[in-house]
């Protein structure tokens, strides 16, 4: 019998609910393109509402989320300012009741030599990966504590646990990341919600465009991936809806590395 054929007869027997999002909602920051349309998509085909939060358009990921069968919401957030945040939780609970998961995928990245690295573009950096997870996690988080259930999904990076070249602020925030991912999941975990983190490696999106137009560092980087090519937006749907779910109901403070073996090479 081929894999498909068992994989329907296991869907039909409902021996896949724990992967089930129904009636779950689920609020995605960076929502418009790349890893973050990807996992809305994702979230939304296991039966998710989707609440998405970005500064550019999202209509193309409204209309894939509906293709899908899902519900998608879209609120424009600026979290590169200080009360982005503040503005963004607002519009989101007068549209929702509760969040049931949260997705902490936008980010931003600036390239130079560490000498040339100005404080303005480190304290850019760090406001939208750094400081905008820990105030968003914090507000939502409270609200989760209060349901006494929810999961809180990160986006790490493989420079979670390397220091690459030229983006010293961008390595220092996925670091940081990945240790407040544990910190909050030591502390809330008892209380039912659970915090974990992805690590994406190489994926083709607009943040390593530069690399991959660079064909000599191209080829270098793809060499050393043991699956041999980078990973897309669509590699993210399973491990976001895994996080998500029951099925990792036992799952807490980790960072889940999506990059096709990267580290283990």
């Amino acid at each position: 019998m081929i894999i498909s054929n068992v994989i329907e007869q296991k869907r039909t027997k409902g021996e896949w609910a724990m992967f089930s999002l129904a009636g779950k909602t689920a609020l995605l920051t960076g929502a418009s393109r790349g890893l973050g349309q990807g996992m809305a998509i994702g979230l939304a085909e296991a039966g998710a509402t989707v609440i998405g939060a970005g500064v550019s358009n999202m209509a193309e990921t409204g209309e894939l989320v509906e293709q899908a069968g899902g519900a998608f919401i879209g609120i424009h957030a600026d979290l590169s300012t200080k009360n982005g945040v503040a503005e963004l939780v607002e519009r989101v609970y007068q549209k929702v009741e509760s969040v049931d998961i949260l997705v902490n995928n936008a980010g931003t990245i600036k390239r130079a030599e560490a000498e040339a690295f100005t404080d303005e573009m480190w304290d850019s950096v760090l406001q939208v990966n750094l400081d905008a997870v820990f105030a968003l996690s914090r507000e939502v988080g409270k609200r989760m504590l209060v349901q006494k259930q929810g999961s809180i999904i990160n986006i790490a990076s493989m420079l979670s646990f390397q220091g690459g070249l030229r983006v010293p602020a961008y390595a220092a925030s996925k670091h940081a990341v990945a240790g407040l991912t544990k910190s909050l999941a030591n502390e809330w975990g008892a209380k039912g919600v659970r915090v974990n983190a992805i690590a994406p490696g190489y994926m083709v999106t607009d943040n390593t465009e530069a690399i991959r137009n660079d064909e000599k560092r191209y080829q270098s980087i793809t060499s050393r991936i043991p699956l041999g090519t980078w990973g897309t937006p669509e590699d993210l749907k399973g491990p976001v809806v895994f996080l998500a779910s029951d099925a990792s109901a036992y799952v807490n403070g980790h960072i889940l590395a999506v990059d096709g073996g990267w580290l283990s090479s």
